[in-house]
């Protein structure tokens, strides 16, 4: 479970990357954030992973705060970035001992939970190969791999599709389905909306720095008295004036 109480960051100017948002993500849900470029998704999932520091506000993970136990909390999270770059010169076994050295799986839960997740995402044969010699794709593939290795029960996910083949997206996919399905949280950002309407059970739309919609994709719908697609719809929440936009949250949950 994921709560955020009236968080804000700026970075110097007048204008915040976030501004006092509220949000709670449920244990046994996949979770949707949605957002233009901009919009303040990267700079909210680098707070509830300790990276930045909130201005204002307060962060719970499975009800531990960020804020007072800082490695309690990261303890209970998997996170995979948006940038996969990291490390080039290990070898891609020796990033991920090192990721069970840093979280402290036993040998053998480790060697199985790596040769489980590698065949599943067909890297078994590049574990021994320089992560600096990997495509995007297959780098991605090892962040996963890495960041789910502790078993977390939350899962936070910046945009984890990209460069991903369609065989290894759909794996990913079904991992978060039976992650949330054992009771357990998926938080990831995405801009494929098509993926975020077949696989979310609730999403929150971002922009400016404010929570404009935070619910289903039928309450989004019956809002708007529409059946068009989450695409139309998303459209049409931050092409909006943005003085009319930040009081939208509250009318559509």
């Amino acid at each position: 479970m994921i709560v955020l109480n009236q968080v804000s960051k700026s970075y110097g100017g007048k204008i915040k990357a976030v501004d006092q948002i509220d949000l709670t993500v449920e244990n046994g849900e996949i979770f949707g954030f949605l957002g233009p470029n901009g919009a303040g998704k990267t700079t909210t999932i680098k707070m509830i992973t300790g990276i930045l520091t909130p201005d204002s506000g307060a962060i719970t993970l499975n009800g531990i705060d960020l804020g007072k136990d800082p490695l309690q909390a990261k303890k209970t999270f998997g996170y995979v970035p948006d940038d996969p770059n990291v490390f080039p010169r290990l070898k891609a076994m020796e990033y991920l001992q090192f990721m069970g050295n840093l979280y402290n799986v036993p040998s053998e839960l480790r060697a199985g939970r790596i040769e489980e997740m590698a065949a599943r995402f067909e890297l078994k044969d590049a574990l021994g190969d320089r992560i600096q010699s990997f495509s995007h794709g297959m780098r991605q593939k090892l962040m996963i791999i890495g960041a789910l290795l502790h078993h977390p029960d939350v899962w936070i996910l910046d945009e984890p599709m990209t460069g991903l083949d369609p065989r290894s997206s759909y794996q990913l996919k079904e991992m978060m389905r039976q992650h949330a399905d054992s009771g357990r949280t998926v938080f990831f950002s995405t801009h494929v909306l098509d993926v975020a309407e077949r696989v979310c059970d609730r999403v929150a739309v971002i922009d400016r720095g404010k929570i404009l919609f935070c619910g289903t994709i039928a309450a989004m719908r019956n809002h708007f008295q529409s059946s068009d697609s989450l695409e139309s719809m998303f459209l049409e929440l931050v092409d909006r004036d943005p003085e009319k936009a930040a009081g939208l949250d509250g009318d559509l949950e």
